[in-house]
């Protein structure tokens, strides 16, 4: 799992060498700022080669960017207040295998340790916050995504086309590299704030509904 823990070790060092940077632009009343957000992002979110120095594989470069996705992400208030955990979900089959553990064993998100659960069906875990479903869903996935709406889930996949069907995030393979669309409209039916520093490294971004949803 030391390839895992590398990305997000990278990842936080960006991220406090571009606060350091943000402090010193300021400080000199810079333009510069207006481009620290975006560089951390792409350092948090980095498109990780497959065929990096450190070999990480699909499933561990997509576990940290799942994990990294809950915070960029605001749930109504309701829905967090009297927890004392994020959960991970994974329906469907499950590419990740010890790979997700691994990746979020004692982290924690605004102070709420972060767990995984394997679930049959969607309506057994209204706790879940981030919802990631398998390709062996696709035939039922507009069921999974209206109760996922209901739930105010985040919904996350690398099913085909994802984005266009309702989902919130889908993750695309470009040029060998694992990036990310976003349903900017599925999210907001589920009444979710998305980061526009997410949207920012978004490789795509579309507004489309949830067929049959409440608005």
């Amino acid at each position: 799992m030391t390839a895992v823990r590398t990305i997000i070790g990278v990842a936080r060092s960006s991220l406090s060498l571009a606060k350091a940077a943000s402090a010193r632009a300021n400080s000199r009343r810079s333009r510069a700022p207006r481009f620290v957000p975006l560089l951390v992002l792409l350092s948090l979110f980095a498109t990780v080669f497959l065929s990096a120095q450190q070999h990480p594989t699909e499933a561990q470069v997509k576990a940290a960017y799942l994990y990294n996705f809950g915070k960029f992400v605001t749930w109504q208030p309701d829905q967090v207040a009297n927890s004392g955990s994020l959960d991970i979900c994974v329906v469907g089959k499950d590419p990740f295998g010890p790979v997700l553990d691994a990746t979020v064993a004692g982290e924690s998100i605004d102070g709420r340790k972060i767990t995984v659960k394997r679930i049959g069906k969607v309506q057994d875990a209204p706790e879940c916050r981030i919802l990631f479903v398998g390709l062996s869903e696709e035939a039922r996935l507009g069921s999974i995504l209206a109760a996922a709406q209901r739930f105010g889930m985040l919904t996350v996949s690398d099913i085909p086309n994802f984005v266009e069907q309702g989902g919130i995030i889908e993750f695309v393979s470009q040029q060998d590299r694992i990036r990310f669309a976003v349903n900017r409209a599925a999210a907001a039916q589920s009444h979710l704030v998305l980061s526009s520093q997410l949207l920012k490294v978004a490789s795509k971004i579309i507004d489309k509904k949830l067929p049959g949803s409440q608005p």
